[in-house]
């Protein structure tokens, strides 16, 4: 829980969870991989709307996939993120049970 709680505790990984929530609030219809495949939204436009670096937010997410709250699909070039609900849903009973 605390590698959870470290990854949470930067502005950009927060904002990144909140778009990744709801993406079709977030992002531009095009940018969001088609709901048949479900992959969720490529690197690039995650990057580009949180306005950090390629190297930036590539450490990001897979820190983030790393400790379970994202999903990743690779697809050729290109690394599609969405949130792991699942873990989500864990952590919220963890803080609302323990804390």
């Amino acid at each position: 829980m605390i590698e959870l709680f470290k990854i949470l505790s930067n502005e950009h990984r927060i904002q990144i969870l909140t778009w990744l929530k709801h993406p079709h609030d977030h992002f531009a219809a095009e940018d969001i991989e088609p709901e048949v495949k479900d992959y969720g939204v490529c690197m690039s436009v995650i990057q580009r709307k949180a306005g950090i670096s390629q190297s930036t937010a590539s450490a990001y997410l897979s820190s983030m996939v790393n400790c379970g709250l994202l999903k990743s699909v690779r697809e050729g070039q290109w690394t599609y993120y969405k949130r792991n609900e699942e873990k989500i849903r864990e952590l919220a009973e963890y803080i609302k049970g323990t804390l």
